[in-house]
Parts: C-alpha cells; structure tokens; sequence
C-alpha cells in the first residue's frame, strides 16, 4: 500500500470513528429530551399552566406562581447581573492589557467553575441572614452571581471580534475613545452580547440549588420580592422528592415546561447570531 493510499485510509478512519462519537453524544442528548417530553408533556394543560397548586394530598391544580416567580426572580437576576457584565466585558475588550484585567479574567474563569451552591450559600450569608428570612431577592442575588461571570466572558469574545478598522476609522473622526467604545463598538457587537446575556439567562434559570438556600419556595402567589417565591426549578425539586403520584407527574410536566423555555431561549439567540456571524464574513 502506498503512503497517500494508507494516509487516505487512516483519514477515512478517524472521520468514522469522529462521527460515530458525535452519533453516541447526541443519542444521549435526544434520549434525555425525548424522556423528558414523553413523561410531562402529556400532564401540560391550561389548569397546569394558569392554576395555584393544590393543597397536599388532593390531586390537579398548577404551577402558575412557579411560573410568574421564575420569570421575576431570573429577570431581575438579569436586571443586576447583566449591566455588571457588559461592562466588564468591554473593559476587558477594550482598556484589558493591565495585569489586573489579567486576574479579573481568572477570577471570572474561576467563578464560572464554582458550584452553584455555593453561591447560594454566598446570597443565604449576605442576604438572607441580615434580612431574617427567605426571599426572592436573595435568589436573584444568587443567580446574578452566576450570571455575571458567564456574560462576561462571553460578551468579551463578541466584542474582541469587532474589526479594528473600525475603531481607527471613528478615531480618525476625532471622536474621543469613550464615545468610540459605546457609539461604534458597542451597537457593532450588539447581537452577540445580547445571545451571550440570552444564554446566560437560559443556564441560571434552570438552578435549583441556590434557590433552596435563598428564595425557599412558596405554594402561594407571593406579595413581593422580599418574601419566598415559588420557583419552576425549586418545584420540580420539591414536587419530585415527594411521595405522591400526581405531584411527580407534575414535576415531569415543569421539567418539561422548563426545557421548552430553555430550548426557545437557545434557538432564538441562535437566530440572532446567524447574521452577525455572516456579516463578519
């Protein structure tokens, strides 16, 4: 066999065996949806989705102030964490060559790696203790936590990709740097910091560990984000512990509920970064 002949079957190889892998990785991937789908998706109707839960024991009811918490307590988990991390991000980008935007990059990569209780743990000690009780004001502080360290990071890589010639051309214009930074460079990575805070959002709105330290859960509607809201994650937790048939069927139902809102979050910011990336080309 020739050396071209043999390298043209050793390349043959290793894209069979890489495809196989990508084969055996996905399969996981759509076991783990399909079960998760074919076990809640039939327990989803308007009284899941539009009722108060149940008193223990009694079967039907909803998770809607799950729902309406989740969305209040994520959304203002973005509210403090995503200004902090676009603004760290373009510091980074832009004015990063100092050694202290060296070790706020490793602190970032740092926290990233952290487990999530641990954060709840860190918004239990700054929050929940001085306030003397649960509140989905500490779970949003938990999750912005989370959250800040992943925006930036990634919002930092969007903006990195901004030509450079587009800098020099509005400094050329005599605009000052700061005008340049958040006029030009700014609205030019726009889509990609945006599907960076979008992904972000996606992956701390399904932790579960840092609300059960911080916004504890509630079975009613809450009268405000100083007290315990109900949460989708802190449900599905709650409800699949318990020892009840119909709960468990409504857990798989949150669960998938869940992952729609997951799923929707990740193709949408997919979307808006398609044309992004084609204009860099």
């Amino acid at each position: 066999m020739s050396v071209r002949s043999r390298r043209g079957a050793v390349n043959a190889a290793m894209f069979t065996l890489c495809g196989l892998c990508a084969v055996v990785s996905l399969s996981f991937l759509f076991a783990i949806l399909g079960y998760i789908a074919a076990k809640g998706f039939g327990a989803l109707s308007l009284d899941f989705l539009t009722r108060l839960p149940q008193p223990v024991g009694e079967t039907g009811g909803g998770i809607a102030n799950s729902i309406v918490g989740s969305l209040k307590v994520v959304g203002l988990a973005g509210v403090f964490g995503i200004p902090v991390g676009v603004a760290g991000a373009l510091y980074l980008a832009e004015y990063g060559g100092s050694k202290s935007a060296f070790w706020i990059r490793y602190a970032a990569d740092v926290v990233n790696g952290v487990p999530s209780i641990v954060m709840g743990i860190f918004a239990y000690s700054v929050v929940v203790l001085p306030l003397r009780h649960f509140s989905g004001l500490a779970g949003s502080v938990a999750l912005a936590a989370i959250l800040i360290p992943m925006v930036l990071r990634t919002s930092e890589d969007f903006i990195r990709q901004v030509p450079d010639s587009v800098r020099e051309a509005a400094l050329a214009l005599g605009l000052p740097r700061w005008k340049v930074v958040l006029r030009v460079v700014l609205p030019t990575a726009a889509r990609g910091i945006i599907t960076a805070c979008l992904l972000a959002l996606a992956r701390v709105s399904g932790e579960t560990a840092p609300l059960i330290f911080t916004a504890f859960g509630n079975r009613y509607w809450d009268s405000g984000m100083l007290q315990p809201v109900a949460t989708l994650p802190h449900t599905i937790y709650t409800y699949a512990i318990a020892p009840y048939a119909d709960w468990h069927a409504q857990a798989w139902a949150a669960a998938c509920l869940l992952l729609m809102f997951v799923l929707a979050v990740n193709v949408t910011a997919r979307f808006l970064l398609r044309p992004a990336a084609g204009a860099q080309h």
